[in-house]
């Protein structure tokens, strides 16, 4: 019997490890650092659906921080484990940072990082048995600026390329943003999430550029936006810019603004009103056709 209970217990354990996978090879010698000075080179953790309601889709996962620390448990690992019960593989992304002192890294590095990273999933997704095609991105915060970054700044598919990962499209098939920061200019920009990505005293046009409402366009998958009316970090206006500039386009969008909640509520376990965003979001989902 204890036999028995062992070859389950390793066989568990298997089936739920993850899989590391860095996004450069080591010659490049880029590090994470940021606030804690990680010196681990970017990678994602792979978190695979539940065999039985797997679906073929993927969700590349960007936790927030600011540009400068990851919340990469209830902005990542949680978030990751929640979708895998719904049929989606999962990605946590651990791209580079930056630090108060400017010693870390800067636009386009963290751009770079996520469009590589959703370059990898789709090379590799025949290996995985996933759709290339149905490979979205979810953000918090500042990762949901970078997630936005990578669902409006879109690198083509370049198929005579000797490079394989740029035979792929970094498009992302659908984009999840949880209180992300979207304007970098004007009194609902994150100053800090500006100063980590752009430096002290950006250049004007660059933070225009990169305040991704201005990026919006027919080719922007379909965006599903959640704030709270409470955040005073990075307040809804973020998000209806976005979701205008959606509407403009005709993407179809959803925008949920919680009368309650503030800043880095995650998934909210303990709040029976917030913590609906995260069906609601699997619900949206099913209705644009990702369901087994």
């Amino acid at each position: 019997m204890r036999s028995l209970f062992l070859i389950y217990f390793l066989s568990t354990m298997a089936l739920h490890a993850q899989e590391k996978i860095f996004l450069y090879p080591a010659s490049e010698k880029v590090t994470i650092d940021g606030y804690e000075k990680d010196k681990e080179p970017p990678y994602f953790e792979y978190y695979k659906a539940n065999p039985d309601s797997a679906n073929g889709s993927a969700i590349l996962i960007c936790p927030g921080g600011g540009y400068a620390h990851l919340a990469e448990w209830h902005e990542g690992k949680d978030v990751a484990k929640f979708y895998n019960q719904y049929g989606f593989d999962a990605f946590v992304l651990h791209y580079r940072l930056n630090t108060d002192d400017q010693s870390g890294h800067r636009h386009p590095d963290q751009y770079r990082d996520v469009t590589t990273a959703l370059r990898i999933i789709k090379s590799r997704a025949k290996e995985w048995k996933l759709d290339p095609e149905r490979v979205g991105i979810l953000g918090f915060s500042a990762g949901g600026h970078l997630a936005s970054m990578a669902a409006t700044m879109h690198l083509p598919a370049n198929k005579k390329s000797k490079n394989i990962l740029e035979q792929w499209s970094t498009r992302p098939s659908f984009a999840i943003l949880i209180y992300p920061v979207i304007t970098l200019a004007g009194s609902a920009a994150h100053n800090g999430s500006r100063e980590m990505l752009l430096g002290k005293n950006p250049d004007n046009t660059l933070v225009d550029s990169l305040s991704t409402q201005n990026r919006v366009d027919k080719h922007t998958p379909p965006t599903f936006l959640v704030y709270g009316n409470e955040d005073n970090a990075v307040p809804p206006e973020n998000g209806i810019l976005f979701y205008q500039a959606l509407r403009k386009n005709n993407i179809p969008a959803s925008l949920l603004i919680y009368g309650q909640g503030g800043h880095g509520f995650g998934m909210a376990p303990k709040d029976a009103v917030l913590n609906t965003w995260p069906w609601l979001s699997v619900k949206w989902l099913e209705k644009l056709g990702y369901k087994k």
